[in-house]
């Protein structure tokens, strides 16, 4: 299939980290700038407006209420998102998420499928994560609504969070694919299975290689299908990618991780994006921001294989 050229893009900062259980991720849309994720963009050819960022509340560090920590500004947060990205969208731009941690996706995520609804799309997201983020408040005593955007999405979740987009569920599951997952507790994984999420993790990636996981989960991608990727930076392995909260060894390698996004990019079918969970203040030179930023840049097209598109 040949490539084709995406939209413009839109940058849009979200600095909180009001969903995670380590302070830091708030900093991570400036670590993207630093490491010039629009100047990368741009030297592919592509329009680039970087929106700034976000503004909402402060992070107040308090224990979980009702089994939701910090419920009120997540919601806000997401709010603000879900009408920031919405926004890009209807004027046909390629909207990125500069996060901030991974319950953000629930806001960014709900305006796609909305959008999608809008414009009679398919939706097809690609989750990238060494975590399910399936939990609920029965299942984790933090109560870190970082760990929950998957389920709030598929209609799991405080009513606020469910309903932004206004569709519950923002998604189904055979719109989605989880790919890396090697965290997941054993109450997520009956979820995950009860519910029927196709997942690629580490033991199938494996057994199976790369190449095949990302062949089914592009499966059935076509020019009618909005192609969203949510990255959770924390989805590589933590020795090339140290500046996340939550690490877990064995992750794919660099190489696995470009292949990723190369495949995406063949499609030429990504139509938005999250980058989240980047935490400068573990991080070492801001070594995970300019790692997340060279395979956005095969992401929208630059690649290693000395081959024609399509070929």
């Amino acid at each position: 299939m040949p490539t084709q050229k995406p939209k413009s893009v839109s940058l849009i900062g979200v600095p909180t980290d009001v969903g995670a259980g380590t302070l830091g991720a708030r900093m991570g849309p400036e670590a993207l700038r630093v490491a010039g994720i629009a100047q990368a963009i741009a030297r592919l050819g592509l329009d680039v407006r970087d929106c700034g960022n976000l503004v909402g509340p402060a992070n107040p560090w308090q224990e979980a209420v009702n089994g939701f920590r910090h419920l009120s500004e997540v919601v806000q947060w997401s709010q603000l998102l879900h009408d920031a990205t919405y926004a890009e969208l209807q004027q046909g731009r390629l909207p990125i998420m500069l996060g901030g941690d991974h319950s953000l996706a629930i806001g960014s995520i709900s305006a796609v499928a909305r959008h999608c609804r809008d414009v009679g799309k398919k939706l097809r997201v690609l989750w990238f994560d060494a975590h399910a983020d399936f939990n609920t408040a029965t299942l984790t005593p933090s109560g870190n609504l970082h760990g929950m955007p998957v389920a709030c999405l598929l209609g799991i979740g405080p009513q606020q969070l469910i309903e932004i987009g206004g569709q519950v569920p923002a998604l189904r599951p055979k719109e989605l694919r989880q790919i890396g997952i090697r965290s997941v507790d054993a109450g997520e994984k009956r979820l995950v299975h009860d519910i029927g999420i196709e997942v690629f993790d580490m033991r199938y990636i494996d057994e199976m290689g790369m190449r095949n996981a990302m062949e089914l989960a592009l499966a059935l991608v076509d020019a009618n299908t909005h192609l969203h990727v949510s990255l959770d930076v924390d989805f590589l392995d933590p020795d090339i990618a140290p500046g996340v909260g939550t690490t877990v060894r064995g992750g794919p390698t660099y190489r696995e991780a470009q292949l990723c996004m190369e495949m995406i990019a063949d499609t030429g079918h990504l139509a938005s994006l999250d980058v989240v969970e980047l935490n400068p203040a573990l991080d070492l030179r801001n070594r995970t921001a300019e790692l997340a930023v060279d395979l956005i840049e095969s992401l929208f097209g630059k690649s290693t294989l000395m081959r024609h598109a399509g070929g």
